[in-house]
């Protein structure tokens, strides 16, 4: 039986479908590429589509027999999502219940969600567990919360209940060990590819959004994953539920927080160079401290990170002097 990879031409899609077919599993990906790229799926079957197009999904699953999906497909930018709002909610929300009617429909049963640790807002302590109130600061986040939310009722649907893993991640970062994918900073806002791109692109100026938080150096805490460490997560995530494991969610992280100026300080360190930045206003929806506690993953996946924060800068840092252009 075969897997489908929504989004799976993205920047964790992509590193996911390696996993899973590191793993022997089938694999479909289907992606607009609107912020995708083919070369990134290297090898693996791809059709260009939307989620949402329900003819199309369906026959993806009759001709592949797909019996599970990983679902990445989503805009994922904080910034974004608060100047266009109305985007965030018809790609991320809409078009994936769009998709879960067709799934419920074919009867397909096992789903796992990539959702994000956003949905916490600005946790009351750290490290914040599964447990703790969901209070999202941007509409990226309240997307993501939503769609969770679907996926509980759906647990509980009385026409056949589809069981679903929502993955909370923190800051996927890095790139593969064999320096083959990686995140393309032409199209991504996270911190990691930023950085490289202040060092590598001079044109280029880092703004560091806020430096008067109340935490020790005055810019955001957050909890860094490496992108392959994530992309076993998901692996995980559908054994589990092949193995008759119910709903859940579940943090995927280090359990460390790493400041903004952490992080650019051993970037310095492996790159043996100074990173130029600016300091720039706060960030709307930007939450101040959030780093996971992941017992959860642990104990219900079997899962944990293997790799530190050098590791994560060492691969990216690889990547993306090899490949400043991205893919083009």
């Amino acid at each position: 039986m075969t897997i489908l990879v929504t989004g799976g031409a993205g920047y964790i899609g992509a590193h996911t479908v390696r996993a899973l077919r590191e793993a022997s599993r089938e694999v479909v990906v289907l992606d607009t590429l609107e912020r995708g790229n083919r070369e990134a799926v290297i090898d693996a079957k791809l059709i260009v589509g939307d989620i949402a197009d329900d003819a199309l999904v369906a026959k993806i699953c009759a001709d592949y027999k797909v019996d599970g999906v990983v679902h990445f497909a989503a805009y994922k930018a904080v910034g974004e999502s608060m100047t266009h709002p109305e985007m965030y909610w018809n790609n991320n929300v809409a078009s994936t219940k769009k998709l879960l009617a067709t799934l419920q429909r074919l009867n397909i049963k096992r789903f796992v969600f990539s959702s994000s640790a956003a949905v916490y807002g600005t946790p009351k302590t750290a490290p914040v567990n599964e447990s703790a109130p969901t209070e999202p600061e941007s509409v990226y986040a309240e997307t993501k919360l939503a769609v969770e939310n679907e996926l509980t009722d759906l647990a509980k649907s009385s026409n056949g209940a589809m069981n679903s893993v929502s993955l909370r991640y923190f800051n996927a970062a890095g790139a593969s060990s064999d320096n083959k994918i990686g995140e393309d900073w032409s199209t991504s806002q996270n911190l990691v590819p930023q950085v490289m791109r202040a060092l590598i692109d001079k044109s280029f100026k880092l703004k560091i959004f806020g430096n008067d938080y109340p935490t020790a150096d005055g810019t955001c805490i957050r909890d860094y994953i490496h992108v392959e460490d994530l992309a076993v997560a998901h692996v995980k995530a559908l054994e589990y539920l092949e193995n008759g494991g119910a709903t859940t969610v579940c943090n995927i992280g280090t359990g460390q927080g790493t400041s903004v100026l952490q992080l650019i300080e051993m970037t310095s360190k492996v790159a043996k160079q100074t990173v130029p930045y600016e300091i720039a206003a706060r960030r709307a929806g930007d939450p101040v401290n959030v780093y996971a506690d992941v017992t959860m993953a642990k104990k219900v996946l079997g899962w944990q990170s293997t790799r530190d924060l050098q590791s994560i800068i060492e691969s990216a840092y690889k990547w993306h002097s090899t490949h400043p252009n991205g893919y083009r």
